[in-house]
């Protein structure tokens, strides 16, 4: 092709496993805690040349009404004994997954990733969520002590603390004397006192192939794109549209000038599913049967309950929203995301969205839970996601199948191909850390005598 390169299309593969987007009931899905599973899906994205493999984070069962959420039952097995499995049965792929930030201690984190980093050559990477949630805090030690205000200021001051430690091993080091048969590496001690950590330690790993892993951040609050933007290599986002895609990459990438740091050091990957079909008609038809899978009557009705705070299963799914006012009851849901901050408000646009479109309960939960979704043609599907990046909506996307673990596959059969012959896609890796995939600048060892929040190497 001539002209002016294409923004090449980042793409990651999410494993489904508990996510709401998993249709668990389909003859076609198979384990949720196998490692065959999760094998299938790595070996499938890396067939695909894709740039990570990612992994979400389980800390305490689900609840709903005092009763387990359904896609809990089939267990969430630890992300570090999966990730560090994988990176055996892989080559290329990165490897990524969700820590929290409120519940773990910065030198265990810094351990468990350059592992991580070690052992698949340069391909590990770190999601930071963080937590204020007391139900989930009950599984530890310190359970419930964070204040929400203060999640970012101890998840900026843990991630502040693990760098310090990643980059703590200088490269001029080194200290070898055979003679007086000494070799070893005259290594700092990081030294950090702060309102969260107070640690004196000396790193056990040098740095790895690619300095230290990729850090990738979701949130979306104004803490959190600040806290991205100061901290992240990439931002797992949940934005939809193309519109609101483009308002958010803008947002984000006007932010990093601040931080000195470039347009092109922070890669913006939403969230997205797709479904694919021999016909626009036939793809919108699979979506279709899809979203009823996703969202049963059952389903629609317990995420109306988490915004009504109170009990509804003698309500119709298929029959028009309650007549009665939500209340607040925080703990109707319990270790999940609550979906309404003022659950009136939300009830009185839910209202008005349901009368002016003729909406039922579960018609109404299947639009305002819908994700950005690729529907049609693998040409088509190829074609919108290439606009998105090529306009500036995103860099790429983390694709979420509905199956698992083989959801993946007809994508990297159909789409992969077209989005390589628009030249927007590698056609083989050239690199062999999760950096070089993303085009990320390699962390050159900076300056660790003291970072912004006071973590010395001495």
């Amino acid at each position: 092709m001539t002209g002016t390169p294409r923004k090449q299309v980042h793409l990651a593969a999410h494993f489904p496993g508990v996510n709401n987007t998993t249709v668990w009931a389909d003859p076609d899905s198979k384990s949720q805690v196998d490692f065959d599973s999760f094998v299938h899906l790595a070996h499938t994205a890396e067939r695909g040349l894709f740039d990570f493999f990612f992994l979400a984070e389980g800390l305490r069962l689900r609840e709903h009404l005092g009763r387990i959420h359904d896609l809990d039952v089939v267990g969430r097995p630890d992300t570090f004994t999966v990730l560090d499995a994988l990176a055996g049965v892989t080559e290329r792929l990165g490897l990524a997954g969700t820590i929290n930030s409120t519940f773990n201690e910065p030198f265990e984190l810094a351990k468990q990733f350059s592992s991580l980093d070690h052992l698949s050559g340069g391909r590990a990477a770190w999601n930071i969520v963080t937590s204020s949630d007391a139900f989930t805090g009950e599984n530890f030690r310190r359970g419930g002590y964070l204040e929400h205000s203060q999640r970012y200021r101890r998840a900026a001051e843990l991630v502040d603390v693990t760098r310090a430690l990643w980059d703590s091993w200088a490269a001029d080091s080194l200290v070898v004397d055979r003679e007086a048969g000494v070799f070893a590496r005259e290594i700092p001690e990081t030294r950090h006192r702060g309102a969260q950590f107070d640690i004196a330690a000396r790193f056990v790993l040098p740095p790895s192939p690619q300095g230290h892993p990729v850090l990738l951040q979701a949130g979306d609050s104004e803490d959190g794109r600040e806290f991205g933007a100061a901290t992240a290599d990439a931002i797992f986002t949940g934005h939809g549209t193309l519109e609101a895609g483009q308002r958010f990459y803008a947002d984000m990438k006007g932010r990093l000038a601040k931080y000195g740091r470039a347009p092109q050091d922070l890669k913006i990957l939403p969230a997205a599913t797709f479904v694919l079909g021999d016909s626009a008609e036939d793809a919108e038809e699979r979506a279709r049967h899809i979203r009823l899978a996703q969202v049963s009557p059952q389903t629609a009705l317990a995420f109306l309950e988490q915004v009504w705070g109170r009990e509804l299963s003698g309500y119709d799914p298929d029959g028009p929203l309650p007549d009665v006012d939500p209340v607040e009851n925080a703990t109707i849901t319990r270790g999940r995301v609550r979906h309404a901050k003022d659950p009136r408000a939300v009830a009185d646009e839910w209202r008005a969205r349901a009368e002016a479109e003729n909406l039922s309960i579960r018609q109404l939960i299947i639009e305002v839970t819908a994700r950005q979704q690729f529907v049609g043609t693998p040409a088509a599907v190829a074609q919108q996601i290439d606009t998105y990046v090529q306009g500036d909506a995103s860099d790429g996307f983390i694709l979420v199948p509905h199956l698992t673990p083989g959801g993946l596959d007809q994508f990297v059969d159909r789409v992969v191909p077209e989005l390589q012959e628009r030249g927007s896609f590698r056609t083989e890796y050239t690199g062999t850390t999760l950096r070089e995939h993303l085009g990320l600048p390699h962390p050159h060892h900076r300056d660790t005598s003291i970072t912004h929040e006071g973590a010395r190497a001495s």
